[in-house]
């Protein structure tokens, strides 16, 4: 079983929005603090969301854009994406912090 698995990834025009997911297999899921990263073309895999029991912090340049949750019934963490922007294409990643647990990521194209 894939520990970390994402979806929701896709084409959308500027301005357009999408709804990531990333079902985690792992145990003690809710001991994890949860993050997503995004690697855009030629750059390196940053860190834009993160999420644990005390709270979220975001990336600069998604914060008021973006939304990270998580559902603790049913393992899964969200990362809401509106306003989308071309430079927010790329590769998004879940990840479970200070783990070694990664997932095979989604592609998000943002473009006319």
């Amino acid at each position: 079983q894939v520990p970390l698995v994402e979806s929701g990834g896709g084409l959308v025009e500027p301005g357009g929005s999408l709804r990531l997911s990333c079902v985690v297999s792992i145990s003690n899921f809710n001991d994890y603090a949860m993050a997503w990263y995004r690697q855009a073309p030629g750059k390196r895999r940053e860190l834009i969301a993160r999420i644990n029991k005390y709270g979220y912090r975001y990336y600069p340049d998604v914060e008021g854009r973006f939304d990270i949750s998580r559902d603790y019934t049913n393992g899964t963490v969200y990362l809401q994406m509106v306003n989308l922007k071309p430079e927010d294409t790329g590769v998004y990643y879940c990840h479970a912090i200070d783990s070694s647990y990664w997932g095979q990521g989604t592609q998000v194209t943002v473009a006319s």
